[in-house]
């Protein structure tokens, strides 16, 4: 995972991050950060916030790419951590935000969270990542992480590639594991989450809401 992202990080990051263009424009590419915000974050406050005020949130990024989507984080939440598997990714990412209050980014190893040590969260969010991932166990123990370090009842909203039908060969890391609802159910009962809500089985983006159990 890290020699591919290292590569299309070098090749074309802004594309690879969101390939909905291959020209973007950096004043574009965040722009599209935020709109991302808007449409995952801002109208979800009340499962996200649960009364408390944004900016005395401490939040965790899962897979921050060039600091697109943890930008955005940084507008609305008073602290930001965010890690990502390519060490080319974290530069730019790190280039990026340099200045910004309360932003954190990390070089992680692709398979769990030990480089943020004793850090406890309130929210997590990863975006355009887990459906990358091309190991059903990886997923999995990432979820078991954010699940260690979740403040009880905090929410980790996140997707996975749910397009069950794809073809993938081993090790994919663009398409990843397609994963099934009931897969998904038996993650959250095994790492001690409530899947709340669920929106996109059997499609690329399947997002999904775990609430950390008391």
């Amino acid at each position: 995972m890290r020699r591919d992202w290292d590569e299309r990080a070098r090749e074309n990051p802004h594309y690879y991050v969101a390939d909905c263009r291959e020209d973007w424009s950096e004043s574009d590419f965040f722009a599209s950060g935020e709109q991302a915000i808007a449409r995952y974050i801002l109208n979800d406050m009340v499962n996200i916030c649960q009364g408390r005020d944004p900016r005395d949130m401490r939040v965790l990024e899962i897979g921050c790419g060039a600091g697109r989507v943890t930008r955005a984080l940084a507008g609305v939440f008073g602290e930001v951590h965010a890690v990502d598997v390519s060490g080319e990714m974290v530069a730019l990412a790190k280039r990026a935000l340099a200045g910004l209050p309360g932003v954190s980014v990390y070089l992680n190893n692709g398979k769990d969270l030990d480089v943020l040590g004793p850090l406890l969260f309130d929210f997590a969010f990863s975006c355009c990542v887990f459906h990358h991932i091309p190991s059903k166990a990886v997923i999995e123990n990432y979820i078991r992480e954010v699940g260690r370090r979740l403040r009880p009842g905090g929410l980790f909203k996140f997707e996975v590639q749910g397009h069950l039908g794809l073809k993938t060969s081993g090790g994919d890391t663009w398409l990843g594991a397609p994963m099934s609802d009931a897969e998904m159910l038996r993650i959250a009962e095994r790492c001690g989450f409530e899947a709340r809500h669920r929106v996109g089985a059997g499609e690329e983006r399947f997002w999904l809401w775990f609430f950390r159990k008391p």
